[in-house]
């Protein structure tokens, strides 16, 4: 479904890029886990860790604890503050991609999802230059389904209608 709230699509992009080369299943599974260590994903309070939160993260058996994911939310925690001082919010920003609608697909078969696009592409290299990290082309996609910027229900499958209907805030 769309999202716009800005704490819940910095969870978003937190969580796609623990997922990096595990299952996704696995991070959900840690996902409370994960709101309890990020601080419930406070953007403005992961920004100010400090060696210290981090070194305790680390040691957080709930969570996937690679320093190079702990780190880069951190440092993705500060580039998501910048856009929101620049934009008036993620939000706003993010969905300035798709001109504030869902993109609607039409593939009739799972197989026919792919795992980037030409807008992943794009969307992924302006993170890189905001300063974001584990934010590959790959990565973006499965967020922008994740957040509702693309419904990719396969026609016929019961969530593509409701996710069709919802709109985006004016």
């Amino acid at each position: 479904m769309p999202s716009h709230d800005d704490r819940h699509l910095f969870e978003m992009l937190t969580l796609e890029g623990a997922q990096a080369g595990l299952s996704w299943e696995t991070i959900l599974n840690k996902r409370a886990a994960y709101r309890r260590a990020f601080e419930r994903f406070d953007p403005k309070k992961v920004a100010r860790w400090g060696r210290a939160d981090i070194a305790r993260a680390l040691r957080d058996a709930g969570i996937v604890r690679n320093r190079l994911k702990i780190e880069s939310t951190v440092s993705n925690a500060r580039a998501f503050l910048d856009i929101q001082e620049k934009h008036g919010s993620f939000d706003r920003w993010l969905w300035g991609f798709v001109d504030g609608k869902p993109l609607q697909s039409t593939r009739r078969e799972l197989r026919d999802i792919p795992p980037r696009t030409e807008l992943s592409d794009q969307l992924s290299k302006e993170l890189k230059r905001e300063g974001f990290r584990f934010v590959g082309s790959t990565i973006v996609y499965a967020y922008m389904q994740a957040v509702g910027l693309v419904n990719d229900h396969v026609v016929g499958c019961f969530r593509r209608s409701a996710v069709r209907r919802e709109r985006s805030p004016k």
